[in-house]
Formats: structure tokens, C-alpha cells, sequence
């Protein structure tokens, strides 16, 4: 008999339709074809001519398909019927959860609208919730950038405009040194992969600086193991070593930065502060005339090292500082963990690729002051940082530090180096301060969030006390600019600053992995008071899933998957753009839900109208908007700006202002969910100076005016709060914080050790205990995903060399870890590839049981785990009777990585501790096998 080969399929029919949306597995936002067969999602892939992934899609978006019919979902509108955290809920219409939550809100909006604290997680429609929050009235609104990464966005704001990752890119085509700070894999992920694939078929040098090396610290050519909460110390050391070789941009400094402003030298409270001409502009001296001119002033040098009248530039004050000994690689080396013959290297690569393999573009340009230039310098080094440095007590000076290498180098937003996408740069003077007065019945007298300037910006009662419940923009945390999410819960039960009457939350899982001190944050969210009424009397949370946060809540306002609703990924909020364009996208409802469910941002746009707040009613009181899709096509922030930037104007042909569009959602879907406008040729470097990109952000709306600034190696706002430390106007800080303010605010990128060292006997608690998110993940629902449970089911701890073997452990084993605040038990595993004195694990693996429909045997419920037990949202106590923050105290950041601890072995368990009893889910358990069939 003859061999016959099969018949095979080779082109399978995989869809009847294509749709395409925005992921949102992730925050990168890629661009997806959904295919569609029989009306249902039967597989996801990139979409090629997205700007952001051009196609290439990762685990987490393929998996997408595992979250729109994920057992866990929510199903209708629950009221609470037995104790909180009992999960006893009824179902209810969605009338009555809409009328329940309008008579507890109306009372607090119309009478004392401080009341309401209105907090959202990992949302991506930040633009749209702080408005309904504004026209509600209440000054207790924030996201989830208080816990994440507020110091890296306030760093960069502050210095130079602008930031990593949402904020900025490398120039992945012309980089040959890229080097990576504390950046774990799960932000910026598919964009990242693909640059450092771009990278490395070019040949360039990758160098990744985190105490554990996974992800794109593993495929880095030099990883640098470093001590957790010392990069900003190493950073410094390198700003030393090219200080002293001359390796430093001069002319980048003189022109673009603050750098030859002259800082006040005279006694007073004007000490410290630049000079300023009548004007109110900065003061620079013209190396040519040798008299103090207007920085912007056509056809000046400004000059370093100028002095006059007794007062020096900046640049001298910095030379003086970092040129001291105490950031000699010998003197931080051990601190740091990195032998200083490294850091001398290290120092040496950045210098010999910025200024050895500089090169130029032939490309003109025109400066903010008019002069012409023929050619763009190009310095090939650039830097991305995330978490890993941000989540620090010293983080945001570590930033801070990280910017001055940057800009030192001359690496900002020239070809080969950092660029920002819009709508960045933007001058920090550009951003709105925070506002924090409260009207009955009224809207708040301006934004929530914003930039603080100096005390006068400060969100305080006129007895002093915080106006927020978080406490933001107080002394204890003065340039909060994200708010403190991770304080509410202890603070309102607390009652300080004061009481609320309603807790409304969105996506933020507060009672679990969302919160340091989980145990103590859901003992308050269900305490007493001696009435027997709950301490923190009503909470209303929504969310697509059955996490923990459910259980602790007295109304559900049940979610959409990403794939049944409308969303916005706006210039107003966190876009999509890359470096070349301003690019946005939305989201829309390529499948029904089959629930009782409703999008969050359409049940916002309800209460709004319900509610009578500004911005959501017209003139007659009738509603303004239908649904949340009505407003992200009729709104309009100023004239002509709304929250999307293309197909705008009554035809339909205008792109970044212009009229609202009725068809506008429509030609978005039409155009695969999002829309770009390319910066234009000679405008895409040197924006923060280049008048032909000012032009063009004007047009586009980003600016209303040309917004050209220097770079801020010092810091203004910074030292007005030293000045009034030291005893200067009118807005003083209490006593106990004056010393604090005085080291941590330098206006000056400097270096101090965590709190955390200084708070605990480190010689008792001589280990640092680190989580990093996985690749596969990025929310916590991402953990209860059929697809992706299979990748990361459960997480050991992760033991370096040193500590597995000066414990005896073996594969198998586990451990107790102690910190100054709690005990866990859990699993540990070896890993060589880790600082020595650092063990670490997965965030957000471990799930309560009873939580997410999974099996109450389920790894992630018996063997997973959390280190949130092991941290406090308060520092031990250091005997001065006073509870410190856990934080930053420049922006109150929680610093969730200066944790130290003590390890030890344990006898084997079949759980890890501690255990808690499970939750009643409302959506019970799902199936043991979970299937999703579509038909041939």
C-alpha cells in the first residue's frame, strides 16, 4: 500500500469579522483585531498598523479572550444583606442600585461634599473620573499613582517636563547604550520587547541595574545586581566620575537647562532662590557682555561659571556638591553593592558612547530664542526607569538623580537619547496646581491633582489641618501630584483628618493586594464604633470580577469586561502617543455582555445627571450626556478640545481641535480604534526648545500657547519649602517636620538612605524583601485567568545563593519571614541570579480563598502568597511618639521596597500563612474545566 498523506486544513476560517479595539490586558494599550465567529471572541491578535505594538501582541493580550467569559465576573447589582466581609449580597435591578447610591450621595454632595472619598485603581479614564469628581465637589479624589509610580512622574515633571514610560521613549533606532533602572516586565511591555529587539540585532549595548534579574534584566549584556534603595547613591557617583573627567555637555547645560541661572546668595527668605529680572524672567550672565541678561535672550552664551555680586550659577553649586568625596566610588561602592571599579566602568561606557560616538543629524532647526541651528547633535545613551527606583522613602530624589545623569550627558531629547511623546514636554509650571475647596452643592473650585509650586499650593484648612483625606499636598508629603490611595482606608477609620460619610471605589482591591497591611486595612473596613454602626459607614465599589475588595462593600456596581464597553485612551489623560506622534484610542463593545452589567464609566455619567453635578447637566437640569460614549464625543475640555484628537469638526476632517463630531466613535472604528498626527519633519527633537514643535503642539492643542522652558536641574518650588523650614512666610510646617523638609526637599538631586534602615535594627532585619509583577500579569485579575494561570499558578519566595545556603534549605522547603510588623510562612525556591542580600516574589499571585471563582484549593489560594502582610502604611515606631509614614515624604509615595526582614526555615505546611477564612463569593465557584468553543 502507497503512503497517503493527510488532508490538512491549512487555512482554517477563523473569524466571520474582524473588530478592532485597544487592549487592556496590560497599559501599553496595543492595538488588537478581536475575530469574531457566531458573535463571540474566538482569537485576539495584534493589529499591525497600530502605532504602539504594530502587530506584536504578548501572552496577557492573546489571553484577553479568557477575561470576557472568565467565571469570576460579576453578573448584576448586589446589595449587602449580612456583615461586610461576610459576602452575603442580593441581587437587585439596576434602578434600585442607581436610586441606593443617589440617596446616600446626594445628602453629601448638597451638605458637606469632603464626605465622599472617591478613589479608582488601575483605570485608564483617570480625565473623565476626576471631572465627575470635581463637579461633585469633594476634594478626596486620586488614582492608583500614589502606591505605583508617583515618584518617577513627579520626578520628571519637575526636572525636565516629563518622564519614563507614558511620558517618553528611547530613540530605539539610533540608541547604542540603553541602560534600565528598577524596571520590571510587566509596564511598558510589548513596546520594550520590541526596542530591545531593535537593539540587539543593531548591535547595542544593554545594561540592566535591579537587585533580580528576570525579564529584560535577563536578556541585558551587563546586569547589575545593585542593593535595593541605593540606585540614586550609584547614579550620583557616576554624576561625580563625569564631573571630574569633564565628560559633561556643556554648551546642552548652558543653553537648555537651568544651569547658568544665578542662585541668591544673601541672607533672607530669598536665599536660595534664582534671580529674576523685572520681568519675572530667569537671570543668566552672556559670557559675551559679562552682564545679566533674560535667559531667553537671542544670541547669548550663557556662562557656567559666572559669578555677580557675590551670587553663583547652579552649575557651580552642582559641581560643588557632587565633585565632594562623599560620591567617590570607593566611599558608595559597599553601600551600593557595586564594586567601584564597576562604577568607574559603567561611568566610563555612558561617557565614551555619548561623547566619543556622538554624531549629527543634517537637519535645521530654530530655538525658543530664535536662533538658527543647521544640524542636531546626536548622543546615543539613554536611560528607562520604573517602580523598581520609584518605590522608595528616596525615591523621588532618585529620579531626580536620574534626570541630572541624563541631562548632564546631554541625552534629552536629542537624537539617540530620550525623546518625550506628547503631550509632553510640558514645563511643570504648565500643569494645574491641586484645588481643595469645598461649596455645598457645589463643584470643587478647581482640579484635584496637579503641581505645587510652594506652601501657598499646599491643600490645607484654614486651622492648618489637611483638607484631603489622604492627606496630599500637606507638609508631611507636600508634592503628593497623585494622591495617597493606599492612606484613605486607615486615615477615614482613623478619622483624621476627619470622617466620611462614603467610600466609592473603582477597580482598586483595597483588602487585599492593593494595600500595605492587608490584614489591619480589612479589620478597619469592617470595624465598629460603640454605636455598633461600621466606622466608615457606607462603601460603594464597582469592578468587573469577584475580587476580595467585594466582600468588604455595601453596594456593587458591577463592571463590563474591556471588550463590552466604551473607553477612552486620551491626550487628557494617559495616551498612546510614541516619540514621532500624538496618537490616541478607544475602546468599544465588540461583544454584548451576556450579565446584568454596566460599564462604570456610563453608571458615572448617570449619577452625574442624577446627582445635578456641573459639567453633566444642562442649563434645564436635563441630562447632558446618554452614555459615556456620548461623552467622549461631545465633550469639550476647552474649546475644540475633547477627549479624542481625530476626525473632529462638524465634516468630520479636523485632527486635534476642533468641533465635536457626531460620527466621530464611528470613523474611530472605521480607522481600527485610534488615530495618530505625526510630529512633523525638523520638529521631533528638542521639543522643550524647538519652535517648529511648539507651533505644531499648539495647532494640535496640547498647548494653547508656545510653552518653551529649561530643564530644572534646581528645583524652585523645592526650596521654597526649605525656606519655610527654615522659618520663612507666612504657611509654616508643624515643628516635628521641619527637619525632615530641610534634608528631603533639597533643591538639588541628593542621596539619603531609605527609612526603613533607620527604623528598624537592621542587623535584626539585615534582608531586603522586593515583588516584582510578572510579564504574564499586570492586574490583579490577571492571576485568575485560565490562560495565564497556567504560566504563574503559584509564587515561591525567591532565595539568593548566600541565604539558601547559610539556611540548609532544599527545593521544597519554607520559610518564615519576619518583618518589624508581621510573620509570613510560605514556599521558597533558589535563585542565583539575585543580589545577595535581597529575596523577592510575584505580586498579586497569591488570592484569598473564596475570591475570583477559583477553587478554594486552588495554588494560588494554599501555596500563593502575599508580602503586603509583612509592610505597614506606618513606619515602626522610632520612641519620638510619633507614627512616620511609610512613604516618600516629597510625594508620599508608598514605599513598598524599603522593606527589611529577617528569614528563616520553617517546617514544611500545606498552606502558606497567614490564612484567613474564605470569602462568599456571589458568583460561587467556577467550573473545573473552563472551555470556550467555537463552531467550525
Amino acid at each position: 500500500m502507497g503512503f497517503e498523506e493527510p488532508k490538512l486544513n491549512l487555512s482554517p476560517k477563523v473569524s466571520d469579522e474582524i473588530r478592532k479595539t485597544t487592549c487592556y490586558m496590560c497599559a501599553c494599550r496595543c492595538g488588537i483585531n478581536v475575530h469574531m465567529k457566531e458573535g463571540k471572541v474566538a482569537y485576539i491578535e495584534g493589529n499591525r498598523d497600530h502605532p504602539v505594538n504594530k502587530g506584536v501582541l504578548c501572552a496577557k493580550g492573546s489571553a484577553g479572550i479568557m477575561q470576557v467569559n472568565a467565571p469570576s465576573r460579576l453578573r448584576a447589582p448586589l446589595k449587602r444583606v449580612g456583615p461586610r466581609g461576610s459576602g452575603a449580597f442580593e441581587e437587585i435591578s439596576w434602578d434600585e442600585a442607581l436610586q441606593l447610591a443617589q440617596d446616600w450621595l446626594e445628602p453629601v454632595h448638597k451638605e458637606n461634599p469632603e464626605k465622599l472619598a472617591f478613589f479608582t485603581g488601575r483605570d485608564q479614564s483617570q480625565s473623565f473620573t476626576s471631572f465627575w469628581a470635581q463637579g461633585f465637589g469633594t476634594p478626596n479624589y486620586a488614582a492608583h499613582g500614589g502606591f505605583c509610580s508617583v515618584n518617577m512622574a513627579a520626578g520628571g515633571i519637575y526636572t525636565m517636563g516629563g518622564a519614563f514610560w507614558e511620558f517618553g521613549q528611547p530613540d530605539w533606532e539610533r540608541t547604542k547604550l540603553f541602560m534600565l533602572f528598577g524596571v520590571a516586565e510587566d509596564h511598558d511591555s510589548n513596546p520594550i520587547k520590541m526596542g530591545l529587539g531593535r537593539l540587539k540585532e543593531r548591535g547595542a549595548k544593554v545594561i540592566g541595574v535591579n537587585p533580580i534579574r528576570t525579564g529584560y534584566n535577563a536578556i541585558s549584556d551587563e546586569w547589575v545586581g545593585i542593593t535595593p534603595g541605593t540606585d540614586g547613591l550609584f547614579i550620583l557617583s557616576m554624576v561625580h566620575l563625569l564631573l571630574k573627567a569633564g565628560k559633561v555637555d556643556l554648551n546642552y547645560l548652558a543653553q537648555l537647562t537651568n544651569a547658568p541661572a544665578l542662585v541668591d546668595s544673601t541672607e533672607g527668605p530669598n536665599k536660595g532662590m534664582l534671580l529674576r529680572g523685572a520681568d519675572g524672567k530667569l537671570l543668566v550672565i552672556d559670557r559675551k557682555t559679562k552682564k545679566p541678561v533674560a535667559f531667553d535672550t537671542k544670541g547669548i552664551t550663557p556662562d557656567l561659571a559666572a559669578t555677580y555680586e557675590g551670587h553663583r550659577t547652579v552649575f557651580q553649586h552642582l559641581a560643588e556638591r557632587y565633585l565632594s568625596d562623599d560620591y567617590a566610588p570607593e566611599n558608595v561602592a559597599e553601600r551600593c553593592g557595586i564594586s567601584a571599579d564597576r562604577i568607574r566602568a559603567i561611568a566610563a561606557d555612558l561617557a565614551r558612547v555619548a561623547f566619543d560616538e556622538a554624531f549629527e543629524l543634517d537637519q535645521p532647526w530654530t530655538d525658543f530664542r530664535g536662533n538658527k541651528h543647521e544640524k542636531m547633535i546626536g548622543r546615543p545613551v539613554s536611560f528607562h526607569a520604573m517602580r523598581g527606583v520609584s518605590a522608595h522613602s528616596n525615591g523621588f530624589q532618585t529620579c531626580r538623580s536620574l534626570h541630572l545623569l541624563q541631562i548632564i550627558l546631554g541625552t534629552v531629547e536629542v537624537p539617540g537619547g530620550f525623546r518625550f511623546k506628547p503631550p509632553y514636554p510640558k514645563p511643570v509650571s504648565a500643569h494645574p496646581k491641586p484645588h481643595c475647596k469645598v461649596t455645598p452643592g457645589a463643584a470643587l473650585d478647581g482640579p484635584h491633582l496637579g503641581y505645587v509650586q510652594g506652601p501657598d499650593d499646599l491643600c490645607l484648612k484654614e486651622d492648618g489641618s489637611a483638607a484631603r483625606i489622604d492627606k496630599a499636598y500637606t507638609w508631611e508629603n507636600p508634592m503628593s501630584a497623585h494622591g495617597l490611595m493606599h492612606m484613605v482606608i486607615s486615615n477615614a477609620h482613623a478619622g483624621d483628618p476627619y470622617k466620611i460619610d462614603v467610600l466609592f471605589m473603582y477597580m482598586a482591591n483595597m483588602s487585599w493586594n492593593s494595600s500595605m497591611n492587608s490584614g489591619g486595612v480589612m479589620e478597619m473596613l469592617t470595624d465598629k464604633d460603640e454605636n455598633g454602626e461600621y466606622v466608615i459607614p457606607k462603601i460603594i465599589y464597582s469592578d468587573a470580577y469577584s475580587s476580595e475588595m467585594v466582600a468588604y462593600a455595601d453596594l456593587i456596581l458591577p463592571d463590563t469586561t474591556y471588550l463590552e464597553r466604551h473607553d477612552c485612551i486620551s491626550l487628557l489623560d494617559r495616551p498612546i502617543c510614541e516619540a514621532g506622534g500624538a496618537a490616541d484610542s478607544i475602546r468599544w463593545p465588540v461583544v454584548e455582555p451576556d450579565r446584568d452589567v454596566r460599564g462604570f464609566q456610563s453608571v458615572l455619567v448617570d449619577l452625574g445627571a442624577r446627582l445635578g453635578l456641573k459639567g453633566f447637566v444642562n442649563d434645564d437640569g436635563s441630562a447632558k450626556y446618554e452614555d459615556y460614549a456620548d461623552y467622549i464625543v461631545n465633550h469639550e475640555r476647552r474649546p475644540g478640545v475633547g477627549p479624542l484628537i481625530g476626525f473632529r469638526g462638524e465634516t468630520g476632517q479636523e485632527e486635534g481641535r476642533g468641533a465635536p463630531n457626531s460620527d466621530q466613535m464611528q470613523a474611530y472604528i472605521d480607522n481600527g480604534g485610534f488615530y495618530e498626527i505625526h510630529v512633523p519633519e525638523g520638529a521631533d527633537y528638542y521639543k522643550p526648545w524647538n519652535a517648529a514643535y511648539q507651533d505644531w503642539a499648539v495647532k494640535i492643542g496640547v498647548y494653547d500657547a508656545p510653552q518653551p522652558y529649561l530643564f530644572d536641574i534646581y528645583s524652585e518650588p523645592m526650596r521654597r519649602f526649605q525656606l519655610a523650614a527654615e522659618g520663612h512666610g507666612e504657611r509654616q510646617p508643624p515643628e516635628h517636620l521641619r527637619a525632615q523638609i530641610k534634608q528631603t526637599l533639597d533643591p538639588l538631586p541628593m542621596w539619603y538612605a531609605p527609612f526603613e534602615d533607620g527604623a528598624v535594627d537592621v542587623e535584626e532585619f539585615p534582608i531586603h524583601a522586593l515583588t516584582q509583577r510578572p510579564m504574564a500579569m499586570y492586574h490583579s485579575w490577571g492571576t485568575q485567568n485560565a490562560w495565564l494561570r497556567q504560566i504563574h499558578g503559584q509564587n515561591p519566595l525567591f532565595v539568593p545563593t548566600k541565604i539558601w545556603q547559610a539556611n540548609g534549605f532544599a527545593e521544597g522547603d519554607w520559610a518564615r519571614v519576619t518583618s518589624a510588623h508581621g510573620s509570613i510562612v510560605v514556599p521558597v525556591a533558589h535563585m542565583a541570579a539575585l543580589n545577595e542580600n535581597t529575596v523577592w516574589t510575584w505580586n498579586a499571585i497569591g488570592k484569598r480563598k473564596g475570591a475570583w471563582a477559583l477553587d478554594e484549593a486552588a495554588p494560588e489560594a494554599t501555596k500563593g502568597f502575599l508580602l503586603n502582610h509583612l509592610i505597614h502604611e506606618l513606619q515602626p515606631p522610632k520612641g519620638d511618639g510619633l507614627r512616620w509614614s511609610n512613604s516618600d515624604p516629597v510625594t508620599g509615595q508608598a514605599a513598598w521596597f524599603d522593606l527589611r526582614v529577617k528569614i528563616e526555615k520553617a517546617e514544611s505546611q500545606s498552606e502558606s500563612s497567614p490564612r484567613f477564612e474564605p470569602i462568599t463569593s456571589p458568583v460561587g465557584t467556577g467550573p473545573g474545566e473552563l472551555e470556550w468553543k467555537i463552531s467550525k
